[in-house]
C-alpha cells in the first residue's frame, strides 16, 4: 500500500512501545513523521481504518496515552500550521523541526515541505506559542559553507525574537541506499568540529549545542562545543537513521570525557518558566529534580 517505506503504527503497537518504554524507566516519548503524511497514496486508508480523519488527530490521542504513562511527549511533525501547533501544545513538553538549510539545494527539489520559508514559519508559530523547540542543520547535503552560517544566523534571530529555541543539533548528513543522494560523500569529522565551533560562537549561550552519538564519534566535537548528546531508547531504534543503532548507557559514557547528566525532554530553563500544561506537570513534578534535570531512576521509583 502507497509508498514502500510507509509504515504508520497502530494504537496497539504504540501502546506497547510505550508500555515498555516506561517500564524501562524512560521519561520522553518522541513521535515523528514526514512532512504531510496523508498525500502519500494509502496513508489515509490506514488513518480511517483506525478511525482518525488526519495525522495530528491520531498523534494528539497518542500524546495524551503516553501521559497516562508517565511519559512526555516530544513530537517533532514536520511543517505544522499554527492551529494544528496550538492543538498539540498542552500534550507535549516539547516539540521540534530542523531548520535543515536555507539553501535551495538539488536534494530538496520537488518536495514543498523541505522549503525554508514553510519551515521557519512553523518555528516562528511555535516561538509565539511559547513552545520549547528543537531545531538544527543538515551538514553535507548540498550547502556551502556560507549558507551554513547563514542557517544558523537564522536560527539565533528566532530565538532572540521569541527566546523559544532550547537546543540546536549539527547533524552530519548520512547518505540512504536507494535515494537520489545515496552516491553523496559523507562530511568528515573535521568539518564537523568547524560547524560545531562555528555554531557554538554564534549561537546565544542559553543554546544548547547537540550532536547526535549514534552518527557521529562525539568526543571531540564535546570539546568545541556540544554538550548535549539527544536522547537514546532502550526500547527502539533510531527509526530516521535505522542503520545506525543508538549506544546504550555505558556505551555513550566511554565516549565523552564529562560526566552525563539525563535531562528531560523540556530544558530546565523552561520548566523554571513554566512554559508547560497542566497536562504535562505531574509528570515533571515527579521527573524533575530542583534543578530542572531527570532524577535518578531510584529517586523516581521511592
Amino acid at each position: 500500500m502507497g509508498h514502500p517505506e510507509a509504515k504508520l503504527l497502530s494504537p496497539g503497537e504504540a501502546m506497547d512501545i510505550l508500555s515498555k518504554g516506561a517500564r524501562a524507566g524512560c521519561s520522553e516519548a518522541l513521535f515523528t513523521f514526514g512532512e504531510r503524511p496523508e498525500e502519500v497514496p494509502g496513508f489515509r486508508e490506514w488513518l480511517c481504518g483506525y478511525g482518525y480523519e488526519n495525522i495530528i488527530d491520531y498523534v494528539l490521542d497518542l500524546c495524551k496515552l503516553s501521559i497516562r504513562f508517565g511519559l512526555l511527549p516530544h513530537t517533532n511533525a514536520g511543517i505544522l500550521e499554527k492551529p494544528e501547533l496550538e492543538k498539540l501544545r498542552p500534550y507535549n513538553a516539547s516539540m521540534g523541526l530542523m531548520l535543515e538549510t536555507l539553501a535551495d539545494i538539488k536534494a530538496h527539489e520537488d518536495c514543498a515541505g523541505k522549503n525554508p520559508g514553510s519551515r521557519i514559519k512553523t518555528i516562528e508559530y511555535a516561538g509565539e506559542l511559547k513552545i520549547p523547540f528543537t531545531t538544527g542543520i543538515l551538514v553535507g547535503i548540498g550547502e556551502t559553507w556560507e549558507e551554513r552560517v547563514r542557517s544558523i544566523h537564522k536560527i539565533r534571530e528566532l530565538h532572540e525574537e521569541f527566546g523559544h529555541i532550547q537546543e540546536v543539533i549539527i547533524q552530519n548528513f548520512i547518505p540512504k541506499p536507494g535515494t537520489k543522494m545515496a552516491s553523496c560523500d559523507v562530511p568528515g569529522l573535521d568539518e564537523m568540529i568547524r560547524t560545531v565551533k562555528m555554531a557554538r560562537e554564534l549561537l546565544p549561550s542559553d543554546i544548547t549545542i547537540q550532536v547526535p552519538p549514534n552518527l557521529i564519534p562525539p568526543r571531540e566535537l564535546v570539546k568545541c562545543g556540544a554538550s548535549d548528546l539527544g536522547g537514546i531508547s532502550p526500547e527502539t531504534i533510531d527509526h530516521i537513521n535505522p542503520e545506525s543503532p543508538w549506544p546504550n548507557y555505558l556505551e555513550l559514557r566511554k565516549m565523552v570525557d564529562f560526566p552525563l547528566h539525563e535531562r528531560l525532554p523540556i530544558y530546565p530553563k523552561y520548566i523554571k518558566k513554566g512554559w508547560y500544561s497542566a497536562h504535562t506537570r505531574d509528570i515533571l513534578n515527579r521527573l524533575s529534580d530542583a534543578e530542572g534535570f531527570r532524577k535518578t531512576y531510584k529517586q523516581v521509583s521511592h
